[in-house]
Order: C-alpha cells, then sequence, then structure tokens
C-alpha cells in the first residue's frame, strides 16, 4: 500500500444528468452534484451553463492545487 494513497485521486470527471452534473474522481466516487433548472433547485435557480462551468472548475481542482505547489517559483 502506499504511504500517501490520495483520497480522491485525479483526473476528476463531469457527467451530466437530467437536471444536475456530478463530479467524479477516478475510482468513480461521486465527489459532488451541481443541480439547475430542477425541483431541488433554490429560488433562484443556475442555469445549466452556469451549473456546467462550476461542476468543470470543481473537477479542475486537484489540478489547481498540484501548481500551487510552484507559485512564484521561476
Amino acid at each position: 500500500m502506499p504511504s500517501n494513497p490520495k483520497r480522491f485521486p485525479p483526473p476528476w470527471s463531469v457527467e451530466e444528468g437530467d437536471t444536475y452534473f456530478v463530479v467524479k474522481d477516478r475510482n468513480g466516487q461521486k465527489l459532488g452534484y451541481i443541480y439547475f433548472d430542477g425541483p431541488r433547485s433554490a429560488d433562484k435557480p443556475l442555469t445549466r451553463d452556469e451549473a456546467r462551468r462550476i461542476a468543470v472548475n470543481f473537477a479542475k481542482l486537484p489540478e489547481l492545487l498540484s501548481r500551487r505547489r510552484t507559485w512564484g517559483v521561476r
């Protein structure tokens, strides 16, 4: 067993449902749902495009966090 296993291994992916997007890790573990225009939405629901953009950015988190280690290094 690796000494430092990743809890939610990248890459993360986005899949679309009828009224939501779901972000999953490499093993298929569901990490989050972003809902749009559906019965589970709030008073001011997200549009499909807004929800998609949030889900795509959520899925980029592992990549962005790994870059953080090199910020300011030249």
